[in-house]
């Protein structure tokens, strides 16, 4: 029988961020980039994006310390064309080459009105809506899409694991209300959900994954490691991965389908990730002031909306943004089975704990 959800405590975010930042340049990650990846990684946190942040920490370091990822990348651009980019990630961490990517997509669009900006030799960077997010700083629209890190979900009317739970995020500027943010899986839950439910022992929706062998649902965290992790809205879902796959992977010369290494069971090899970014300028539509104003006025219009009885009309963006709200007012909701985890990572890099910070 599976135990009861546990309570989890507040942790100050300060605290978790100069864990992480701590944590990191241990690992070898020059002081201004572990400050970086701790920035994105507790973003994902405030979010509500709980298995993206720093519940990915231990398995981040333990990459690092066997040489699977670069702790000292030498991150490059290759503008293709007036609109267009590659950036080479040398292996770095996910965090610092996707956000280099959203830098240079936002650069490009400001010249062009629009860029797509691919990455190569990248890895795991964290939660999609994070990086759809930062064009929002310039004003502009973004999109954001990856190859997973392991393949956990079948093609269409498939039983072999050969799709990604390849994310898309895009996030749309608003004025007075929040931003419009979508960030979504192509499976039913994304996998890190798989992994934070296995953490604290609890159970899995029954829609969520198959046995190969038999079609019977899993429920069981803990014989998950053989499960099928199910499409989105079945083929639809299964067809989105596939063509969100091939454009952050195959496009950019990264790993897609069965070449994709699994770096939940092999932490020693090299992942060669892909992912893009796209950043829009909608001034080069309509002046930015309008634009944004009528983005408020729909997002009133539709949260006012009749909902079904028992439940409220929730917009993209809505909870992520009351989430960071609170959060950064009380603090990051931590497990205690993550904390332990957290104490003994702390204790073997030789840095404070959480409790002490």
């Amino acid at each position: 029988m599976n135990a009861p959800a546990s309570r989890a405590a507040r942790i100050p975010v300060g605290a978790v961020t100069s864990l992480i930042a701590d944590a990191m340049a241990k690992a070898g990650l020059p002081a201004q980039d572990a400050a970086k990846v701790a920035e994105l990684m507790v973003e994902a946190d405030l979010v509500g994006a709980d298995a993206h942040g720093v519940f990915r920490l231990p398995q981040y370091i333990q990459r690092l310390k066997l040489g699977s990822t670069n702790p000292r990348p030498t991150i490059t651009v290759e503008r293709s064309a007036p609109a267009t980019a590659l950036v080479h990630g040398d292996n770095g961490m996910g965090h610092l080459v996707v956000s280099r990517a959203a830098e240079t997509a936002i650069e490009l669009a400001r010249e062009c009105g629009v860029a797509w900006v691919g990455c190569v030799m990248s890895g795991h960077a964290g939660a999609a809506g994070v990086y759809a997010a930062l064009p929002l700083k310039a004003d502009m629209i973004g999109l954001y899409s990856a190859v997973a890190n392991a393949n956990h979900m079948p093609l269409a009317g498939g039983a072999e694991p050969l799709l990604g739970t390849n994310p898309l995020a895009i996030a749309i500027p608003a004025g007075e209300e929040p931003p419009v943010v979508l960030d979504i899986a192509t499976s039913i839950v994304s996998y890190g959900t798989i992994k934070n439910h296995r953490l604290q022992n609890k159970p899995l929706k029954s829609d969520w994954m198959v046995d190969p062998k038999t079609g019977e649902s899993i429920t069981d965290p803990h014989k998950t490691m053989e499960a099928l992790l199910l499409p989105m809205a079945g083929y639809k879902g299964a067809g989105l991965a596939l063509t969100l796959g091939l454009l952050a992977g195959t496009l950019n010369g990264a790993l897609f389908g069965r070449d994709c290494v699994d770096f939940n069971a092999e932490p020693d090899r090299v992942t060669n990730t892909g992912q893009f970014v796209v950043a829009l300028d909608p001034s080069r539509f309509q002046p930015l002031a309008h634009f944004k104003a009528e983005v408020d006025r729909h997002s009133r219009s539709l949260r006012a909306s009749k909902a079904l009885p028992g439940e409220s009309v929730r917009l993209p963006g809505d909870q992520r943004a009351q989430r960071r709200a609170d959060r950064l007012a009380h603090g990051l909701p931590l497990a205690p089975e993550l904390l332990v985890q957290l104490d003994k990572l702390a204790a073997e890099l030789g840095i404070a704990p959480l409790a002490q910070r």
